[in-house]
């Protein structure tokens, strides 16, 4: 049998209110385009993608990915300097090749990369669909907290969010805040709100509010950053699902964390619990790499009449 291409998989939930863009930063994640019209999310729809973590991914500087620490908090080349002492004169013996393990080192192989299968729950955000909604968050290992940067309610519900997923999932589980639609909305806000709409001459036809350019930006960079730090969110990133911008690097940032909790031994991989599979375990319980998404009647059904 054929080796998985992926290393680890985790559980991810993207959540928020209905409209924030949830569907469309999934598919853009999965499928690489931007689904203008989408059919709202009833229940759950379902993703994945194989993304690489740690190095030497993760330390070639990528915008996408921080680099990772050492564990054990020595920098590199520490063991080479030990082995070219010879009697504490700190010089190589005379005559003598280079000692094996400096040699070694000029000439060493990057660690093989790590992948990391994301599997994508992306849950509906209507009230209606709300108690079938929390059910998803149980075994999820990160989250995506999804608000509108052009309708500052849907920041404002945020907290909600949180609130509940912190009493459902995993107490360390990691999260994301996003502010989507960065398209729509100026870098270069203020607190200041933007002007009221305006109309011509004749009164009846509203002044272009969809004109490019406008900025119907309602929550700042900096409130959505002092709310994340607040709440003990590992960051706030601005996407765009139409133009693609800083999506990758959103679920990216999420997998990253996700891998360093692992290699600091902060999961059971073989408990479903903690949002978490080595491939080994996921093989082991028939894990497989197939996509799912519910239509309407199925999510009706799959909430068991209970809502």
């Amino acid at each position: 049998m054929a080796s998985a291409p992926w290393d680890y998989i985790a559980k991810l939930v993207c959540i928020g209110d209905s409209g924030c863009g949830k569907s469309s930063l999934t598919i853009r994640l999965c499928e690489g385009r931007f689904a203008s019209h989408h059919d709202v999310t009833i229940g759950v729809e379902f993703g994945s993608r194989i993304v690489p973590v740690g190095p030497p991914h993760s330390t070639t500087g990528s915008a996408s990915s921080p680099p990772l620490r050492s564990l054990d908090g020595r920098g590199d080349g520490d063991d080479a300097d030990d082995t070219r002492k010879e009697g504490g004169s700190g010089k190589p013996g005379k005559g003598l090749p280079p000692p094996p393990l400096a040699h070694q080192q000029d000439k060493a192989k990057p660690p093989p990369q790590k992948h990391m299968k994301l599997s994508l729950w992306d849950t509906a955000g209507q009230e209606t669909y709300k108690s079938v909604t929390r059910s998803y968050f149980r075994g999820a290992s990160g989250a995506l907290l999804v608000f509108d940067l052009t309708r500052k309610s849907t920041f404002q519900h945020a907290t909600d969010w949180l609130n509940d997923l912190r009493q459902i999932a995993e107490p360390d589980i990691v999260v994301v805040l996003v502010g989507n639609k960065s398209d729509l909305a100026s870098p270069n806000t203020t607190e200041t709100p933007p002007p009221p709409t305006t109309t011509d001459t004749t009164g009846t036809k509203p002044a272009a509010a969809d004109e490019p350019g406008t900025n119907k930006r309602e929550v700042t960079r900096q409130e959505a950053e002092d709310w994340a730090r607040r709440n003990g969110v590992l960051e706030y990133v601005e996407t765009s699902a139409k133009s693609g911008e800083n999506v990758e690097m959103a679920f990216l940032r999420v997998a990253e964390r996700i891998f360093q909790n692992i290699q600091a031994g902060r999961y059971d991989l073989n408990d479903r619990r903690s949002g978490v599979k080595g491939h080994n375990a996921a093989v082991g319980m028939g894990g497989a790499n197939r996509p799912v998404r519910l239509t309407g009647d199925e999510g009706k059904n799959a909430g068991g009449g209970c809502c």
